[in-house]
């Protein structure tokens, strides 16, 4: 993936309060935040890397906290009801970085929206997957698509299942799973 999007500087626009929530803007014509991306961008993104369907994030409302961490929060039958701004500590789940020059999804939006994907996705197996769960960044030469943050998953009783981000660089998969989150399994 060569996705090196930044969203312009303004200085017409205001500064980012990094201890509150703001909802994304809705398209980047309505930014009032100088260097926050706005829902069309993070969706048009998850369209781009992973093939997501657009489809899948109605009903879902952005926000960022901080500088370009995005959050995600079901609004699926009170769209809009939260104010704008709103000062607590969490909302919904933490969704992707923005603000930087390669853009990347969490873990947990991975293993949430993952299954989703139609592109990008690395299907490990047996002790591969094992070690990518544990942490562990895995010398992989057969890879044939884009670089840059992908979905990793495995097979699981017939299904693709998403185990997390994996970083692919120069024949090697970098396990980007938390320490929090990684897991001693067996092989897979």
């Amino acid at each position: 993936m060569t996705d090196e999007r930044r969203v312009p500087e303004d200085d017409r626009l205001a500064d980012n309060v990094g201890q509150r929530f703001d909802r994304l803007p809705a398209t980047p014509a309505d930014r009032t935040v100088s260097g926050r991306a706005s829902r069309e961008e993070v969706i048009e993104w998850w369209v781009e890397q992973y093939g997501v369907d657009p489809a899948i994030f109605e009903g879902y409302s952005f926000w960022e906290k901080g500088a370009g961490k995005v959050w995600i929060c079901a609004e699926k039958e009170t769209s809009q009801a939260l104010p704008s701004p709103i000062e607590i500590e969490a909302l919904g789940m933490t969704f992707m970085r923005t603000r930087q020059r390669h853009w990347k999804p969490t873990t947990a939006a991975v293993q949430r929206f993952g299954h989703h994907a139609k592109k990008n996705v690395l299907v490990l197996e047996g002790a591969e997957a094992a070690a990518f769960a544990r942490g562990e960044d895995i010398p992989y030469e057969s890879w044939d698509g884009d670089w840059g943050y992908l979905v990793v998953a495995h097979e699981l009783a017939g299904d693709v299942e998403p185990i997390g981000v994996g970083l692919y660089l120069y024949d090697e998969l970098r396990s980007t799973v938390p320490k929090g989150r990684q897991e001693s399994l067996a092989d897979l």
